[in-house]
């Protein structure tokens, strides 16, 4: 086989690929942002505000769920989907309950580090994609459990 058969059979098998995984019956990811809460007693809204401009942006993504222990984090979160007109999203208190819902296909993670390694785990087992910041360990450890 010489190289330009090998190229345009390639791109051929490549468009046949993209055209199967462009015809899901599932092309919106649902997207849960898991933590509202800013670092270190800082005011305002941490990282959860970054993941939920950035999903935002994402045409084929839609928040459905955020999820943070305390209320008044709750409440920054729901006032930026309303300033920024998003749909209001299902509230969670307790992440176990984020990843039980199987209507949710990924999970933003933007918690404090010292939980990002159970959190990823947790979601990765209920089947869920995740995006976690980092660092994803504390060490090598944890990341090899991940």
């Amino acid at each position: 086989m010489n190289r330009r058969h090998f190229l345009v059979s390639s791109a051929g098998a490549l468009t046949a690929a993209s055209a199967a995984f462009s015809s899901s019956a599932n092309d919106t990811l649902r997207v849960a942002v898991i933590g509202m809460g800013g670092r270190f007693g800082a005011p305002g809204m941490g990282r959860g505000k970054d993941h939920i401009n950035t999903w935002k942006g994402i045409a084929n993504a839609e928040m459905v769920a955020i999820c943070d222990i305390d209320d008044a984090q709750i409440a920054k979160g729901l006032k930026l989907f309303e300033t920024n007109g998003l749909k209001k999203p299902e509230v969670y208190k307790d992440f176990r309950k984020v990843i039980e819902n199987k209507d949710i296909d990924v999970v933003s993670i933007a918690t404090p580090n010292h939980w990002h390694t159970l959190q990823t785990i947790w979601a990765c087992q209920a089947g869920k994609d995740v995006y976690v910041e980092k660092p994803c360990s504390h060490n090598i450890f944890e990341a090899k459990q991940i």
